[in-house]
């Protein structure tokens, strides 16, 4: 973890955020990297202006709602790290921690049996 970005983040901070998201703190200090590219004014936070500069995001049919989401906790002037990672967070597939027969692999196979 050498980059910048690692230098930045303080460690307690990264295992915060990894309790906080579920994010692996290799993709925090990853998407933290990302976020301060995308901070073009160097103020700590991302505008919408921000957002709609990612040519993804630019083209995507859904990009205004994707970039709605980001400010929908009444934080109208910019998204934080920590904002930017929660919202991220809600976008990550669900993982129930109590398995069932439809997603279990190994009762499955005994209904194949």
């Amino acid at each position: 973890m050498g980059s910048k970005a690692s230098i930045l983040l303080q460690d307690s901070e990264i295992e915060e955020i990894q309790r906080e998201t579920g994010f692996s703190p290799h993709q925090i200090v990853r998407l933290y990297s990302r976020f301060i590219a995308l901070d073009k004014t160097n103020n700590g936070y991302l505008s919408r202006e921000d957002f709609l500069r990612i040519p993804e995001l630019a083209i995507n049919p859904l990009g205004d709602r994707i970039v709605h989401a980001f400010f929908m906790e009444g934080n109208e002037d910019g998204v934080n790290f920590r904002e930017f990672m929660r919202t991220l967070a809600s976008f990550r597939p669900i993982q129930e921690k109590k398995t069932n027969d439809l997603n279990n692999r190994e009762a499955k196979l005994k209904c194949e049996l």
